[in-house]
């Protein structure tokens, strides 16, 4: 193969040749009906060539790759020398031959655009549009080669350089080529989006309009006509004011001239142009296989394509189990877990969970559609989430109203309950017994499984996992678990509203509910305090962990080298000991693929560090007796209260009642999903057992490797011995990419995202509304952490972060409040924040953005709304 192909001999297989937008070109010249500008690619050998031949510049790259993202300066310099030694160096002969003999097919001294053609551009998972440089109306042989070196060196613009360091790329691993195209000289040009780039919806299309070359709207010189099309009609146009165009300069290359008054604001298409072009943008995508980005130019009554790239910034759509309209809710978003989770975890929770589960782009998504079916289960389903989490409420809401879907209107008025239980069931008895009885059964339900999963391994090992979820399911979903959990939160609700209705009193639950008994999560953050306790005493042992955090270490020697030291025996017996009762937990637990504590246990050494310098010893038992004490005073407050009136013997009976139910069932909330992932962290220990053997076995690189196979395809695996070639890092690719995208609240079949939004005018101007959830006010540095093993909090300080799930617990011990992005009345954050007494404002859209960390703020958890103080 030469160093010039023709698009004649190039398909989307060749990315490694020509590039992804040579691919594409090649592409789109088989697509019958679809007219492509002839050109041919200088392939990526040719550019390997050239740099290999450069002096230096393996060195050069080599600094290059050295650096960090960051450090803007040194990038600059240094990748301005490459492309200059780049840009300096003559094309060798033979090649440069090659080149105008291609040329001379398209014609000598036929205008061209010359555009770069990177390997890592234009890819269904990443999309490096317009990090290199184009050329357009480039004439003669020798300005072509000029300016294909010049694409050469736009591989290493100071951009491009920062975003291949961020997203992993080596730069010497990508390459590029050059495509050479005959030059269209068109009246208009733009964008055509198959699938809407607002709102996601793939049934509507969206062209971008302007006259003369489309540069001009990709560079932001003129705003564009703006027009969307579903069902082969235009339903929405906006005509825009255009000054100017960018147009051929008759002496090569391109100016800006001014649109004649008159026709500023004319429509740059017909309606019937627009739909028509739509329809060349269909034909595109269904080759292609996915919603496209489409350059087009309108040339002489004819359009004419001149690239294409995947939309690499819509979210993929769960698959239905049918054609009809599906609406699909994010799991991630209630269970304090937005993050991209890896194929096993997945199939881990699809398996574990009962309900319509999809997966799509690493997350999770119950398909509600069932529920939203009927008129009473709609009412109860929008109602319950405006009030637990309002901002998926709102969008759900916004999702049902939607003109596109076929659903009747919403009916307003009922609660949440029926989510979670079964509201005809008889009410139980407040006897805590019940909690203690139905703890015992799930502990000897897990000491059972502890017995008996080390005795397999191979398919029995995969066949008792699968026994085990049977037996998780049976314990997890117990209707008197169920039961119980839905009598804590009716409990709480009444109080709520009722002693706001007789009272004034806001949010009485949560100070009634601090320290409750068998609540495992606020129990496990106050249990770090003890284990600070225990290595307050020996300086030894803390200079180590300090030189820890401050240096990283090996997580596997970490306690073998702290027991080396002066009290390092202690030290290490207490952390072990709480790795026995929590180390099953981490961030974002519910993906089983994620390092458990027990894994990684330095996570834990910056909040013990804190809690060391923080706290005095016992302060553990002290937080818990004085929230018990605390509840104990509001409740003796409001009966009081409660007694001076009318009828106020019986309300304040029947409050105390609710306050007594309320303290025996609000703490097991918590542990059914502790009692889960502790399951998790003992089927986890056995696979990688068992992927161990896979990697002895040469059948695997990496024991890790298994998190990204289905647990139907590690069954597979394990009883074949084989796994399809490429699968696990294509997989791994996927995850990457994914890992980039924001996860919706909720999302249509159509594709169509809802975003839930506040109207709130009851908060001062400026401040982030969000949902109270834990009453009290309170002021003081904001801390914005994206991760607990990076946390630095002070005594006074706002945890201010994107979501807490139970292993962010151990932080609540050494702040004053909570902001939260994500979250509702009875998630994580909200449960423990009401527990330690803690002011918390959740689901402040953009919180840990709109925040800087380090300003003062006020957290007004009654109102639900923050206050920035200071700038």
């Amino acid at each position: 193969m030469g160093c010039v192909l023709g698009f004649e001999k190039i398909d989307r297989a060749q990315v490694a040749v020509v590039g992804g937008k040579g691919a594409n070109l090649g592409e789109l010249a088989r697509i019958e009906g679809v007219s492509v500008p002839d050109g041919f690619c200088v392939t990526t050998e040719a550019f390997g060539r050239v740099m290999a031949e450069i002096p230096g510049l393996e060195r050069s790259l080599a600094g290059l790759a050295g650096l960090e993202p960051e450090d803007r300066e040194s990038i600059r310099e240094r990748s301005a020398d490459i492309r200059r030694a780049i840009e300096e160096y003559a094309i060798p002969g033979d090649l440069a031959a090659e080149i105008t003999d291609a040329l001379a097919a398209l014609g000598r001294t036929e205008p061209c655009a010359v555009r770069s053609s990177a390997t890592a551009e234009d890819l269904p998972t990443a999309s490096f549009a317009g990090q290199q440089d184009s050329y357009l109306n480039i004439v003669g042989p020798g300005e072509i080669l000029r300016h294909i070196g010049r694409c050469w060196a736009s591989l290493f613009t100071e951009r491009a350089v920062v975003y291949r360091l961020r997203n992993g790329f080596d730069h010497r691993k990508v390459g590029m080529a050059v495509v050479v195209q005959r030059m269209v000289f068109p009246q208009a040009a733009g964008i055509v989006f198959t699938a809407d780039p607002v709102t996601s919806n793939r049934k509507v299309a969206s062209v971008d309009a302007g006259f003369g070359l489309g540069e001009a709207l990709v560079s932001g010189l003129v705003n564009a006509d703006v027009y969307k099309v579903r069902d082969g009609a235009v339903v929405e146009r906006v005509i825009a004011t255009k000054e100017r165009a960018i147009v051929a300069a008759p002496e090569g290359g391109t100016q800006i001239v001014d649109i004649e008054e008159n026709r500023r604001r004319e429509p740059v298409l017909t309606d019937a142009e627009v739909v028509r072009l739509v329809g060349l943008g269909r034909t595109v995508e269904a080759h292609f296989g996915s919603p496209q980005d489409i350059e087009w130019c309108w040339a002489d009554g004819d359009f004419t394509i001149v690239q294409s790239r995947p939309i690499t910034t819509l979210f993929p759509l769960p698959e239905p189990e049918d054609d009809g309209h599906h609406i699909f809710i994010s799991v991630g978003h209630q269970q304090m877990m937005t993050d991209a989770m890896k194929p096993l975890g997945l199939s881990f929770w699809k398996t574990i969970s009962p309900g319509h589960m999809r997966d799509a782009g690493g997350r999770l998504f119950a398909d509600a559609t069932r529920r939203l079916a009927e008129p009473q289960s709609r009412a109860a389903t929008v109602a319950g989430f405006v009030k637990s989490d309002p901002l998926t409420g709102y969008a759900l809401r916004g999702a049902v109203e939607s003109a596109g879907l076929d659903l009747p209107d919403v009916q307003e008025g009922t609660t949440a309950s029926g989510w979670v239980g079964d509201k005809d069931a008889p009410p139980i008895a407040t006897d805590p017994a019940i909690v203690a009885g139905l703890i015992a059964q799930n502990e000897a339900s897990v000491a059972h499984l502890k017995r008996e999963i080390g005795q397999r391994s191979g398919a029995a090992l995969l066949d008792f996992i699968a026994a085990d979820i049977r037996e998780l399911h049976r314990v997890q979903f117990n209707p008197l678990s169920l039961q119980v959990i839905t009598a804590g939160m009716d409990a709480a609700w009444w109080l709520n509203d009722q002693l706001e209705a007789w009272l004034g009193e806001k949010n009485a639950a949560d100070v009634l509910t601090q320290s409750v008994p068998h609540n495992v999560t606020s129990e496990m953050g106050l249990a770090l305090l003890d284990v600070a306790d225990a290595i307050r005493p020996y300086p030894d042992a803390v200079a180590f962990l300090q030189r820890v955090d401050d240096e990283g270490f090996d997580d596997a020697r970490f306690l073998d080298e702290l027991a080396t030291r002066t009290g390092g025996a202690p030290a290490r017996a207490a952390i072990e000991a709480y790795l026995d009762s929590y180390g099953m937990r981490c961030a974002g637990e519910i993906d089983i693929t994620r390092p458990r504590w027990s894994e990684s246990p330095t996570t834990l050494v910056p909040v013990i560090l804190g809690n060391i310098k923080n706290f005095e010893p016992g302060a553990a038992a002290r937080r818990f007796e004085e929230g018990r004490q605390q509840a104990l005073a509001k409740r003796r407050e409001l009966l009081e209260r409660l007694r001076l009136l009318p009828d106020g013997e019986d309300k304040a009976a029947e409050t105390a009642r609710m306050i007594d139910r309320v303290r025996t069932f609000a703490g097991y909330r918590e542990y059914p999903k502790y009692a889960m992932i502790t399951r998790y962290l003992s089927y986890k220990r056995a696979l990688l057992a068992e992927a161990e053997g896979l990697v002895t076995d040469g059948v695997l690189s990496r024991a890790h490797d298994i998190f990204y196979l289905t647990l139907a395809e590690l069954r597979e695996v394990v009883n074949t011995r084989r796994v399809p070639r490429g699968l696990i890092e294509e997989r791994r690719e996927e995850f990457r990419s994914y890992a980039a995208l924001t996860a919706p609240r909720v999302l249509t079949s159509d594709g169509e995202t809802f975003v839930g939004s506040y109207r709130r005018e009851d908060i001062p101007a400026g401040a982030l509304a969000g949902m109270g959830v834990s009453a009290g006010a309170v002021e003081g540095r904001a801390r914005v952490v994206t991760d607990l093993a990076r946390a630095d909090l002070e005594p006074g300080d706002i945890l201010v972060t994107a979501y807490t799930d139970p292993s962010w617990t151990p932080l609540f011990v050494a702040i004053t409040g909570l902001v939260t992005e994500v979250g509702g009345l009875m998630t994580h954050g909200a449960v423990i924040a009401r527990e330690y007494g803690l002011p918390a404002v959740v689901g402040v859209e953009d919180a840990t953005r709109l925040i800087r960390d380090g300003q003062r703020i006020r957290v007004h958890g009654q109102d639900g709304y923050v206050e920035i103080l200071s700038e």
